[in-house]
């Protein structure tokens, strides 16, 4: 979808911002930049719409360069959101959705239909809301707003420049949990810049590490905590990720000691005492049973943070759940697993080495 090939932005004061950069953003991906203040992330992001002109290199969209794209063309078929949310604050919710539909000639029809869509896919009832002015909405649900004007006219593209950093730490995570189901629905190639590690893990599916303008390591959140590359990833990492913003794969038991398969369930061929998990030939996750008896409660989606974990096990009464990706159970977390987890993180923070 988007591919740097040895791109550089230098800076008429010497300034290399960016060293032969390449990267590629795949469709439907959401990628996080994430890096010391000047290590090149926002440079990096502002290039693709063209905002800032790379001094070398190509960058592709869609296999064709960005120079080759009519500027107005380019820059509609990206939406932009800012940390500064820039409402136009004389017009209404509604009206400031409409911008961009309107600059491209879309049907007034068509267009009331997309903002209703919008709105209600991010929890803002349109009758209550599209009327309003933006000083008559709280700080999240401006930045909500803003969220949807860039995705008003179907753009393939969304780039994030930081849009959450400003708000109180409630609204920013309840928005961050927004975009990740919001992506889902829409599957949209975003790209989001933030300074925040925990952001940076929480929504990408990919994080890439950048330093002093070059990448460091680009890969799942999972797959940095795993197996930094180097020290730089390691520390960096380590001094800013809470232990609870771990995701549940990272942590859970994956020796399948408490999974059964459907064929001995059906023949009784297993240790019936306690929970288990039964799944199909596939792997596929069928249900979970204690001491006989099928129990109703949700799977743990293998991205899920540990700090959600704890309120799934406090409402279902429950030691032990499944780990599933793509519906299909690769582990199981018990409470046993996110004890001894945390455990070992305040043994490694007070300096102790452990056996």
């Amino acid at each position: 979808m988007i591919q740097f090939e040895n791109v550089s932005k230098v800076y008429p004061d010497g300034t290399e911002a960016v060293k032969q950069l390449n990267l590629t953003v795949e469709e439907g991906e959401l990628l996080t930049l994430i890096g010391p203040s000047g290590c090149g992330k926002t440079t990096t992001m502002k290039m693709i719409n063209r905002l800032i002109e790379p001094s070398t290199g190509i960058i592709r969209i869609h296999n064709k360069s960005i120079n080759d794209y009519n500027i107005h063309e380019l820059r509609w078929n990206i939406g932009y959101v800012l940390q500064e949310i820039a409402l136009f604050p004389h017009m209404t919710i509604e009206e400031n959705i409409m911008i961009v539909p309107e600059m491209k000639k879309w049907g007034k029809q068509k267009i009331r239909r997309r903002v209703d869509e919008l709105m209600e896919m991010v929890g803002l009832d349109p009758e209550n809301f599209k009327k309003r002015k933006p000083q008559e909405l709280s700080g999240g649900q401006q930045q909500r707003v803003g969220v949807l004007r860039a995705l008003a006219a179907d753009p393939d593209i969304l780039l994030m420049d930081e849009p959450f950093s400003a708000l109180d730490p409630i609204t920013r995570e309840q928005l961050q949990s927004d975009i990740r189901t919001l992506q889902k629905e829409i599957k949209k190639t975003i790209v989001f810049v933030t300074h925040d590690i925990d952001e940076a893990m929480a929504i990408g599916d990919r994080v890439c590490l950048m330093k002093d303008g070059e990448v460091v390591q680009v890969d799942r959140p999972q797959q940095l905590i795993l197996k930094p590359r180097t020290d730089f990833v390691r520390n960096f990492i380590g001094e800013k990720k809470s232990p609870w913003q771990t995701a549940v794969d990272v942590i859970m038991d994956p020796t399948g000691s408490r999974v059964v398969s459907r064929l001995q369930y059906e023949r009784k061929n297993f240790n019936s005492n306690g929970v288990y998990i039964i799944v199909d030939e596939d792997n596929q996750y069928i249900g979970t049973y204690k001491d006989g008896q099928k129990l109703e409660h949700p799977e743990l989606p293998n991205d899920m943070q540990l700090v959600h974990t704890t309120e799934i096990f406090l409402r279902n009464e429950i030691d032990i759940l499944p780990v599933v990706q793509n519906n299909r159970v690769i582990g199981t977390l018990s409470y046993g697993d996110i004890v001894h987890y945390l455990d070992s993180k305040t043994t490694m923070e007070n300096g102790v080495v452990q056996q």
